[in-house]
């Protein structure tokens, strides 16, 4: 079985944001990594998102994404919901854009209208490597929203919705299981 992608933990997350603020295309980058650090949006899906799934008609940010079949992995679409602290990231990076068509992708590239999956994780797999991070991957925000959640105590079944996951043993594969965590639940005793 391939090794997993690494989580951060919130200490680890900052030191990554604050190091692509330094980076070319810093709030474009920093909204990227953080749709799957904070809302699990797979990499595919971040580059699929256009303007109009996350922009309502009167100019405010929605609080979900909508994602259809051909946006996401498999068959079908999902929801994609956005807490208030993504909402603002959102907020912050679309009001720095002149967007001329709303139905193309909320990220552009400098030679494209958007990223294809394979390059944007290109792109994030080098920010990590970068910023220090080895094991990291474009998967590592993923894996980290879904660990959060479980250390939180979120039930599997709602992080399996969250996740848009068919399986419940697939969203378990994805909490990664911290030291701390461990001793947390033997002090319960």
């Amino acid at each position: 079985m391939p090794k997993q992608a690494r989580t951060l933990n919130d200490r680890e997350l900052q030191k990554l944001l604050e190091f692509v603020s330094k980076k070319n295309n810093a709030r474009r980058n920093r909204t990227m990594i953080l749709l799957t650090h904070l809302s699990g949006m797979r990499i595919g899906e971040v580059a699929a998102v256009r303007y109009c799934d996350v922009v309502a008609a009167d100019g405010t940010i929605r609080s979900e994404i909508n994602l259809s079949a051909n946006q996401t992995k498999g068959d079908r679409g999902r929801t994609v919901l956005l807490n208030e602290r993504m909402r603002g990231e959102l907020a912050a990076y679309v009001a720095g854009r002149r967007i001329k068509d709303t139905k193309l992708p909320l990220f552009p590239t400098q030679r494209s209208a958007g990223f294809s999956a394979n390059s944007l994780t290109q792109v994030i797999n080098s920010l990590y490597k970068q910023a220090g991070f080895d094991g990291c991957s474009s998967h590592s925000g993923r894996r980290g929203f879904l660990t959060n959640l479980s250390e939180k105590g979120v039930s599997a079944r709602v992080m399996m919705a969250l996740a848009g996951h068919k399986n419940m043993a697939t969203t378990q594969r994805y909490i990664d299981l911290r030291p701390g965590v461990l001793r947390n639940a033997v002090e319960l005793i």
